[in-house]
């Protein structure tokens, strides 16, 4: 518009020059035969003059600068002079013409161009608006049903269909891709439940079995040492299978069902139950009272979790602090010295610990619980002096602080 703009001053300017001169070389034709057939011609001020003059002169045209009285400025003229000899006599005719001022065009050039496209831009944008409305609005309903779909519901997502080829086929695709993650999910959900059931029996099974070998079959001490490793590894093997199973119950999203719950008394109850079966002193600190809404299962495993990973990797049987306060809780035992990998310890399978009986899924168990109800689960190591030696703690907190029900 910009270059289009100069281009039609140019070409407007030189148009109204070329006008101006056809309608001066016109108007002294019209004089030089009112001067031959009447032989006086009456001047018109600034406009058209006529003088009778001794020698001729070569025909000249050239821009001039004369006052107007009536306007009381002085206004720009194209000028045309040349003399004839008419009947006998030479005459010097001189027409001029009012030119338009540059000024004036540029003006008017500018004014039109912005009207035209002050009135295009408005034209357009309520044009584009509503067909834009139009041509958009499947997608934005596709896209808030899609953000609401659930791969735990039995319908299938049900999407508008639009006249644009390319949202036509992404609504086909998403079709088929919806309905093959919810098949998915469920032969995965059905899968986890079959492991959960299938595998439990067998297992008790076969540790029944040696239960009966141990205790009625004549065995001598290493077939006993034999069987009791065996024993303790089916052991080990039932409690990693439900550990995974509910890392992926988890991770599907099964516990739906929550409740208010007071984590004090719940930490208080899972102490009783740690005292029973271990000989360590548990010292709880209580400054706030935490409430939490969510799954009491989760909240028990959360719980066990903490004081299981305190239990079994505390330092020289010394007593496990449990602190509740600000809506934080920290379970807190000795040690000897820092992880060496303490950004790994929520991850699966880590351990540092040799013991046996660690599957190292507790503390990953614990992180899973924290993200699916936001709460954050740190580590960190504080050091100490235990009897004139230098010791340390390991202290896991989780911040309730983020949760969200």
């Amino acid at each position: 518009m910009m270059i289009s703009g100069v281009a039609l001053y140019f070409y407007t300017k030189i148009l109204l020059e070329k006008e101006i001169e056809e309608e001066l070389y016109s108007n002294k034709a019209r004089i030089e035969r009112i001067l031959a057939q009447e032989g006086e011609f009456i001047d018109f001020e600034s406009i058209l003059q006529v003088k009778k003059v001794q020698h001729q002169e070569a025909e000249q045209l050239q821009d001039t600068l004369i006052y107007d009285p009536s306007q009381n400025e002085i206004e720009l003229f194209r000028q045309l002079s040349g003399t004839k000899i008419i009947n006998g006599t030479n005459y010097k005719i001189t027409v001029r013409a009012m030119i338009i001022e540059s000024e004036d065009i540029l003006y008017a050039i500018v004014f039109t161009f912005f009207t035209i496209i002050f009135l295009a831009f408005i034209f357009l944008f309520y044009l584009n608006k509503s067909r834009n409305e139009k041509l958009w609005k499947p997608f934005f309903t596709n896209l808030t049903k899609l953000k609401n779909f659930s791969v735990r519901s039995d319908k299938p997502l049900q999407l508008v269909d639009s006249e644009v080829l390319e949202f036509h086929e992404l609504h086909k695709e998403l079709k088929i891709l919806t309905s093959k993650i919810q098949t998915d999910y469920k032969n995965l959900k059905q899968f986890t439940e079959d492991v959960s059931h299938e595998m439990q029996t067998p297992l008790a099974i076969m540790q029944a079995k040696i239960d009966t070998v141990i205790n009625d079959g004549e065995i001598n001490e290493t077939q006993f040492h034999q069987f009791s490793s065996l024993q303790s590894d089916i052991s080990r093997l039932k409690q990693l299978n439900k550990k995974l199973i509910l890392l992926a119950k988890i991770e599907n999203d099964q516990f739906t069902t929550n409740e208010v719950i007071s984590l004090n008394k719940l930490i208080n109850d899972t102490v009783l139950n740690f005292k029973e079966l271990f000989s360590i002193d548990f010292l709880i600190e209580e400054n706030a009272t935490i409430n939490v809404k969510m799954d009491f299962s989760l909240a028990t495993v959360l719980c066990n979790n903490l004081l299981s990973n305190a239990v079994k990797h505390n330092f020289n049987n010394q007593s496990i602090d449990i602190k509740i306060f600000d809506r934080k809780l920290q379970v807190i035992n000795a040690g000897e010295e820092m992880l060496s990998r303490p950004d790994q310890v929520f991850e699966r399978f880590y351990k540092e610990s040799r013991q046996k009986e660690s599957t190292g899924l507790g503390l990953s168990i614990v992180k899973k619980i924290c993200d699916y109800y936001h709460f954050v689960p740190t580590y960190s190591f504080e050091t100490v002096h235990y009897s004139k030696k230098n010791r340390g703690r390991h202290i896991f907190q989780i911040d309730f602080s983020a949760y969200k029900d």
